[in-house]
């Protein structure tokens, strides 16, 4: 039989995971109907805008989005499509089986407008007072 205590951090846990989930569904819904984006295509745009070289390798991008290497793979192949011209791939020339991704400028334009609606709905999402209230309470609980 669990403990008050373990069932109390297990509860914690939950609303953590909920209030993450609603602010998630959230922003994927809006980045779909405003910029034709899911959640995992943002993020490749932003991981690869932070770096110096706009240009990341398949395998890093994979484990920074948390997808498997065919999935990767298909939401590359899909923001490099004529119709979204967002990245381009190429191959390192050093290690001939690396292949790099880079950001191009219309990528980086594209970037430009969703993150405008990234930070709207987070400014939103983290304004409304019974999301305040709950962190609150979980911030004292824990």
């Amino acid at each position: 039989m669990k403990t008050n205590q373990e069932n109390e951090l297990l509860d914690n846990w939950l609303s953590i995971t909920n209030i993450q989930m609603s602010i998630i569904n959230e922003l994927e819904s809006a980045l779909q109907k405003n910029h034709n984006l899911s959640l995992k295509e943002f993020y490749v745009l932003y991981f690869l805008s932070q770096t110096s070289d706009k240009s990341l390798r398949l395998q890093q991008l994979q484990e920074m989005v948390g997808l498997s290497q065919s999935a990767i793979s298909r939401l590359v192949g899909r923001l490099e499509a004529k119709s979204c011209g967002a990245l381009q791939r190429h191959i390192c020339e050093e290690d001939r089986r690396g292949i790099y991704t880079s950001l191009t400028t219309l990528g980086e334009e594209k970037l430009q407008r969703a993150l405008d609606t990234f930070h709207n709905i987070l400014q939103s999402c983290f304004s409304k007072g019974n999301l305040q209230r709950e962190l609150q309470s979980l911030m004292q609980k824990l």
